[in-house]
């Protein structure tokens, strides 16, 4: 029987790392909260931040009002620990995904933002621009770190059976400090808002908590008894039920929300 015409693509080793990790992200016993929130005044206020002369975005912003969210709600980042304890970090580590061309192809590789309660927006958003500026050159540069794991070990990673991969990715995340060295105690990631798409997107992911930032859109919401049309951002919650309880899940968003709503 003749084949169809088609095209084979190989893609990028990178993308290994990404199937390994999704694969550990479905062991999460993840709670997903699906929420709308009112970005406008966000929006306005990072269009004065750079009025003011501020380098600084938009996903920047949100990624250090959610560090100010999980600061005030620290438990919300634990990570498991042995004999059914949990760790609680001071330090809010954040891990994020750049989008970089390796082997000809665009790719999301990681990008580690530690102590972002000690940073501001603009730090955020200068460590991004400069993980966005780096050159890739080989497996070495995967990672978006100044701590670089050395070539050839990132090769024979990427060589070995998915079973050994995962095997050595768990023995990693079975320790909190370890981990939160790793990949932090807490990852952020966004989709890009081409044309008028409207929706949620539910990542996988193998962190404790996970936060991902959807379209926005332009929606009708009640302000001070009026109906005005405002920026609503369709922002997903990944919650790791083994670690944190349906209460302190619910102050944590809550939280967030009024923090974003607020612009402040």
């Amino acid at each position: 029987m003749a084949r169809a015409n088609h095209e084979v693509v190989r893609y990028p080793s990178s993308r290994i790392g990404t199937i390994d990790l999704g694969q550990i992200g479905l062991r999460k016993h993840h709670i997903a909260g699906l929420l709308e929130v009112d970005v406008t005044q966000a929006i306005d206020r990072v269009r004065k931040l750079r009025d003011e002369g501020k380098r600084v975005s938009l996903f920047a912003w949100m990624v250090k009002a959610i560090s100010t969210a999980i600061a005030e709600n620290r438990y919300i980042h634990a990570l498991a620990g042995k004999n059914h304890q949990r760790v609680v970090f001071e330090d809010i580590d954040i891990s994020i995904m750049v989008e970089k061309i390796v082997e000809g192809d665009r790719v999301p590789l990681p990008l580690l933002i530690r102590k972002t309660n000690e940073k501001s927006a603009e730090d955020i958003y200068t460590e991004i621009q400069q993980a966005q500026n780096r050159p890739i050159k080989d497996e070495s540069d995967y990672v978006l770190t100044d701590n670089k794991i050395p070539r050839a070990v990132m090769r024979l990673y990427y060589a070995l059976p998915q079973f050994l991969r995962l095997f050595l990715i768990r023995r990693i995340l079975r320790d909190p400090h370890r981990s939160k060295a790793m990949m932090g105690t807490a990852m952020v990631t966004s989709v890009g808002t081409p044309g008028h798409l409207s929706g949620w997107i539910i990542p996988k992911a193998m962190h404790s908590l996970c936060l991902a930032l959807g379209p926005i859109a332009k929606k009708p919401r009640v302000v001070a008894n009026k109906i005005e049309v405002r920026d609503i951002l369709h922002l997903t919650l990944l919650i790791d039920h083994d670690v944190v309880d349906g209460v302190p899940a619910a102050r944590f968003a809550a939280r967030l929300v009024t923090i974003i709503q607020k612009g402040a």
